[in-house]
């Protein structure tokens, strides 16, 4: 059962006068009209009925859309101060918000700090200063190290948002990236590939040819590779892709409004569906390298909430398995005693859990 919900505030993007590459500013800016304090306190109203009675451990608004730090102190204030108010109330137990590292100084976290805010997210990008030039950031990398280490020194929660795919990006720029957030140590992480949306300049680039989209399978393939060393550092990845309310695409449907072929909508399930599948490939090569003879019965085994990964997407990994290995009839199983995207192989015995 979900355990942890968001009532999401989107603010006005004119908290970020910065011109990145992959960001639709005129679509923004046309569909965000300014958030007031009283409609802050709408939403929270408006959320709360529904989130209420479901046994939830942590309820927290979340300022997204915008760089919550670049608007103006005395709008900051005024949106915290209703948060607040419902923090102190019990109402909510967190105040979360989306900014940039150049946005960070001791002034504006005192300020945080004052209306009791508790996560803050970075979106980094990527730790590479060509890539963050490329990309028109307006930020260097070093400025992303002396806003994390002020945001862990006033004792707040750290996220940190990378994409995938940029100009100027590579695999060996995207695992240096993981690896120095991993150094760094945020609480949470996001993990985006980069989408080409229509009326940016990335768009221009692509149409032009000097940008070059990445394919979902080496989108994939990039962020699997970075989801590993991020999982395996402990640090909690909350996002995996872009969902489809997350593209500022007008009517019509998400494919209409990109380019590409980056975009999918289940790009999570296929970057963890992929490690479920390298991780019990790994596992039954060494099944197989003991034995002496086929065919096998083998069970494949995760818990409930991890079954969709271990199959895959529209049952991808299943096929996989099934068309690689003809003389191995395979199970897949189900044991919530495990925990989340663990997976096991092994020898099909009468005492196997049941599907």
């Amino acid at each position: 059962m979900k355990k942890h919900a968001i009532i999401p505030v989107f603010i006005p993007h004119k908290g970020c006068p910065n011109d990145c590459v992959f960001c639709n500013q005129k679509a923004i800016t046309a569909r965000t009209a300014d958030v007031s304090p009283e409609d802050v306190r709408n939403i929270i109203e408006q959320y709360l009925p529904t989130l209420t009675g479901r046994g939830l451990e942590t309820i927290e608004l979340a300022f997204f859309g915008g760089s919550f730090t670049g608007i103006p102190i005395e709008e900051q204030s005024a949106l915290l101060k209703v948060a607040q108010e419902y923090k102190q109330a019990g109402k909510i137990d967190k105040i979360h918000m989306s900014t940039r590292p150049d946005y960070i100084t001791p002034e504006i976290l005192d300020n945080l700090k004052r209306f009791d805010a508790d996560t803050i997210e970075l979106g980094v990008q990527s730790f590479d200063d060509e890539v963050l030039a490329k990309s028109n950031r307006g930020h260097t990398a070093s400025q992303v190290y002396k806003a994390c280490d002020l945001i862990k020194d006033y004792g707040f929660e750290l996220g940190i948002q990378l994409m995938i795919g940029l100009p100027g990006d590579s695999l060996q720029k995207c695992i240096y990236s993981a690896k120095e957030t991993v150094k760094i140590g945020p609480s949470i992480a996001r993990l985006y590939p980069t989408i080409v949306l229509d009326d940016t300049a990335l768009y221009d680039m692509y149409k032009a040819g000097t940008y070059h989209a990445l394919t979902t399978e080496e989108a994939v393939d990039i962020t699997k590779e970075m989801y590993r060393i991020l999982a395996n550092a402990g640090i909690n990845i909350i996002r995996v892709g872009l969902k489809s309310t997350d593209l500022i695409s007008g009517s019509g449907s998400d494919s209409d409004h990109t380019q590409g072929h980056t975009y999918h909508p289940a790009f999570r399930q296929l970057v963890e569906g992929e490690i479920a599948r390298e991780d019990l490939e790994q596992q039954l090569a060494r099944i197989i390298s003991n034995e002496h003879s086929l065919p096998l019965h083998i069970d494949f085994i995760c818990s409930g909430v991890s079954f969709s990964n271990m199959i895959g997407n529209s049952g991808c990994n299943k096929k996989y398995f099934r068309n690689r290995y003809p003389d191995i009839t395979f199970n897949f199983k189900i044991d919530d005693n495990l925990p989340r995207n663990r997976f096991f192989a092994k020898k099909a015995t009468n005492n196997s859990p049941k599907p």
